[in-house]
């Protein structure tokens, strides 16, 4: 393998660090470097010390690894970035009533395009991360994004967004990998985070009460924090609810009981603040439209079979390309999918190629 001055995002977790760990076993000279997102004052004055998955917790222990494995290491303050084009967004996709994912704003808007501008300015001619994903050439020769050898933990639904441009720099050295073997590696190494348990909750809402954190951002009088009527698909007013920010579609949770049939969060009308409810059968959806496209290879064209998947955890199913045109891809299931909702991922996928994805629009 071609010698590389690599420079490796390092979260404080044991993925990044077993990352940076076989970049150095492989020959390549290795810089890490761990991003500070947001206040961890402030995060840490609401939620108390080393509650933030990427807090100073993260520092230090982003800061144990490199001195184990003999590689500098650096923090980059992205804070600025990181409120413009993750929070911000956040906050906007909640009040217009959509769920975002704010990992994919991340990696597309801030994480990866900061890790290369500034991987140049020290030298770098490569990056890595500790992503579950990994990088290949398609017949043409082009370099692609692959989805990673364990179904389990594939992250390649997250970085659809990645500048394409970028490809040729990127490594992910797990994308070959399980997670139990990346914790068998870290053992071996005798590196502090083998053990380290995984973080799920959203960075900057370590708590996991995004209602609370929307009501800060917001302020609690905001018609997304304010009650409404609960409606059936037909309009009939079944209820009342505290604010349609606090319901995504396929939510059961909040819409009281007492009923024949079991009711779900088929949609939210935030012009009205009215959260539409119905049943299992009516929240299937045959088609969805794609907006906010980036692609990482050729685009399908109208006709063509893809895979789509359509939540970090969901299956990729299959669709076929209806239409593409005036910057959304609408695609027909082949089977109607539960929950397709609005602001969260849509990516397409031929084979084990990411194709690229945008945001769901309806």
């Amino acid at each position: 393998m071609e010698k590389r001055t690599v420079l490796v995002a390092m979260s404080g977790g044991v993925d990044s660090s077993v990352a940076a760990a076989l970049l150095k076993q492989q020959g390549h000279d290795v810089i890490g470097v761990t991003m500070k997102t947001f206040c961890y004052s402030e995060a840490e004055a609401e939620n108390g010390p080393g509650k933030t998955c990427c807090g100073l917790d993260g520092i230090m222990d982003a800061k144990r690894v490199a001195d184990r494995l003999g590689i500098a290491h650096y923090v980059f303050d992205v804070e600025r970035e990181f409120t413009r084009d993750v929070i911000d967004d956040f906050v906007a996709e909640y009040a217009a009533g959509r769920t975002p994912n704010p990992c994919v704003r991340c990696n597309g808007n801030t994480k990866f395009r900061d890790l290369l501008r500034r991987g140049r300015m020290l030298g770098c001619d490569a990056i890595a991360t500790g992503h579950y994903a990994r990088m290949g050439t398609d017949a043409a020769g082009n370099t692609v994004l692959l989805r990673g050898v364990d179904e389990n933990k594939d992250q390649s639904y997250f970085l659809w967004s990645l500048p394409p441009e970028m490809l040729p720099q990127l490594m992910f050295p797990l994308g070959e990998l399980t997670k139990p073997e990346v914790r068998e590696i870290a053992r071996q190494l005798g590196l502090s985070t083998a053990e380290k348990p995984e973080s799920m909750e959203i960075c900057f809402v370590p708590d996991g009460d995004y209602a609370r954190f929307l009501g800060k951002k917001l302020g609690t009088d905001h018609d997304a924090l304010a009650p409404g009527a609960l409606v059936t698909t037909t309009g009939e007013v079944i209820g009342r609810h505290d604010g349609y920010a606090r319901f995504t579609v396929g939510q059961r949770k909040g819409l009281g009981g007492g009923r024949s049939l079991p009711l779900y969060v088929i949609g939210t009308r935030p012009q009205t603040r009215e959260v539409v409810v119905g049943t299992a059968e009516e929240l299937l959806r045959g088609d969805v439209a794609i907006g906010e496209l980036s692609w990482l290879a050729a685009p399908p064209a109208p006709g063509d079979a893809v895979r789509v998947q359509m939540r970090h955890r969901a299956p990729a199913v299959p669709a076929r390309v209806e239409s593409a045109e005036g910057g959304v891809v609408r695609l027909v299931l082949d089977t109607p999918q539960r929950a397709v909702t609005p602001g969260q991922s849509a990516v397409l996928f031929s084979g084990d190629v990411v194709l690229g994805g945008g945001r769901i629009a309806a």
